[in-house]
Formats: C-alpha cells, sequence, structure tokens
C-alpha cells in the first residue's frame, strides 16, 4: 500500500524540522514539501496534491491557517483533506477551522502514535480531534444556541446567498452602516469573525434553514 502523503505548514522553522525528522520516522508516511506560510501553503497544496495537509492556525504575515484550509479544502477535487495542527484551542480557533472545512483538529501535545493515525485517518476523510477539542466541541454542541434578532436572522439568511453588504442593505431596506453593525453583532454571538465562517456556525446551530 503506497504510504500517505502529506505537506507540513508552519511558520516556525524549527518546528517544521522537527515534524519532519518525527514524520521521517514513519515508514507510511512520505513528506512531499513544506510550506512557511499560508499562501504558500496553497500553492504547494496545489500542485504537489498531498493526501493530507497538516496546518497551523497562526502563521505570521499574510493569510492564516483557517484561510489557507478555506482555500486548500475548495480546491477542485480530488483536494488535499487539511489537518489542524496548533497549540490553540479556544472555542473561536476550533468552530473557524472546522468551519473552512478542516478534517481534524490536532494539538501539537499530543504523542507521535496519535498524530501518525491522525494523519491517516484525515486522509481517509475521517474526523479525528484531540481530547480537549472533543469536549470543547461536544460542550458546544450541547449549549444553548446563540439568539439572534429577527434582524440579524434576517442578514444571516442574505450572508447564506452569498449577497455582499450594499446588496443585503438594498434587499432589506436598510443602509450599509445598519448591515456592518448588524455583522459585528452576529461575529461576536457566534465567535467568528468572517462571512463564511458565520454561515458556517449558523448551519451547524440550525439557525439557517
Amino acid at each position: 500500500m503506497s504510504p500517505t502523503t502529506i505537506l507540513l505548514c508552519d511558520d516556525h522553522v524549527v518546528v517544521r524540522a522537527g515534524l519532519l525528522a518525527l514524520l521521517g520516522s514513519e515508514p507510511d508516511i512520505e513528506v512531499l514539501g513544506e510550506a512557511g506560510s499560508g499562501a504558500e501553503a496553497v500553492a504547494l497544496a496545489e500542485r504537489l496534491r498531498p493526501d493530507v495537509v497538516l496546518m497551523d492556525l497562526q502563521l505570521g504575515d499574510g493569510i492564516d491557517g483557517v484561510e489557507a484550509t478555506r482555500r486548500i479544502t475548495a480546491l477542485p477535487a480530488p483536494a488535499p483533506h487539511v489537518l489542524v495542527l496548533t497549540t490553540y484551542d479556544t472555542d473561536a480557533d476550533i468552530t473557524r477551522a472546522i468551519g473552512a472545512g478542516a478534517t481534524g483538529y490536532l494539538l501539537k501535545a499530543e504523542r507521535p502514535e496519535e498524530l501518525f493515525a491522525a494523519i491517516h485517518a484525515a486522509a481517509q476523510g475521517r474526523t479525528t480531534l484531540s481530547p480537549p477539542v472533543a469536549s470543547r466541541v461536544m460542550a458546544h454542541m450541547r449549549g444553548t444556541r446563540p439568539t439572534l434578532t429577527e434582524r440579524e436572522l434576517d442578514i444571516l439568511q442574505q450572508l447564506a446567498r452569498g449577497l455582499g453588504n450594499r446588496e443585503i442593505a438594498r434587499a432589506l431596506f436598510i443602509s450599509e452602516a445598519t448591515v456592518k453593525t448588524h455583522l459585528g453583532r452576529i461575529y461576536d454571538k457566534l465567535g467568528v469573525d468572517t462571512r463564511s465562517g458565520a454561515v458556517a456556525v449558523a448551519k451547524e446551530q440550525r439557525l439557517l434553514p
């Protein structure tokens, strides 16, 4: 059976070196390349077409790991799967990454064998979450849904249709400034900071049809 191919993306050279050494000890995994930025990861993923991209979230200047994940998973099929490997486990980070299309979310504190297993699982499209992340996801699912006003729900539905601020303002007969104000409140309530993230969380929370 051919090895699982991966692409590393982390802006810290020392971290990438450590991962390369670690993954080099696993015969069923082949590292095709490494990237130090989100933009580089997207370009290499498109060219190399690995089975899995190991993605950090904080990548310095340029696009972050969430946006890179969104662009990689949107590549023409078969798009690589993205396994987030990070030290960040806040609700917002987890929600944004999963909303962007990440197959799994692993913390760097996990044991090597857990990382290897998660990589192989991600290559098959199976979800793997570190225990602390899984606990947060379950707590989030059990918790009460965010309470949005009727107007905020109206705007959220327009977002899901792909409309921009000006188009939303025209459709709802309000000003663009009012749309922006409502968007800010929606982002705060859903724990996101992008339009696509808001739509993803809203669908997850069944706030949209």
